[in-house]
């Protein structure tokens, strides 16, 4: 599976971006997804997981209430709506396909996207 993250960028404390992991192939719909970020000199973490038909969701304690994974399997992509943003939100952004569903473990996604920055100013 070949994941293609974009939608990062620059954005204002207060402000909203949506990220988008593009999977083109036929079993993207198999997949559970999620969303995993890094900042600078620290570990990968977990931000958001979405089961493969859509219908569960899993959120870091971070995020919850501000961001929302979401897919349209029709079209092999998942987003992350990121809403009220704050500095602390500036990494870089990864998703990832399991075999699993809405698993907060990096060691259960067998596939990465590239990542994709965002950065958010005070």
């Amino acid at each position: 599976v070949q994941l293609q993250a974009s939608g990062g960028g620059w954005v204002q404390a207060g402000g909203s971006l949506r990220l988008s992991c593009a999977a083109p192939g036929r079993t993207f719909s198999s997949y559970g997804m999620g969303w995993f970020r890094q900042a600078p000199g620290k570990e990968r973490e977990f931000v958001a997981a979405i089961s493969s038909s859509g219908i569960s969701t899993n959120y870091a304690e971070s995020v919850k209430g501000r961001f929302t994974i979401s897919r349209d399997n029709a079209k092999n992509t998942v987003y992350l709506q990121m809403n009220s943003l704050k500095p602390e939100d500036t990494a870089v952004y990864y998703c990832a396909a399991a075999d699993v569903n809405y698993s907060r473990l990096t060691r259960d996604y067998g596939y990465w996207g590239q990542g994709t920055q965002v950065t958010v100013s005070s």
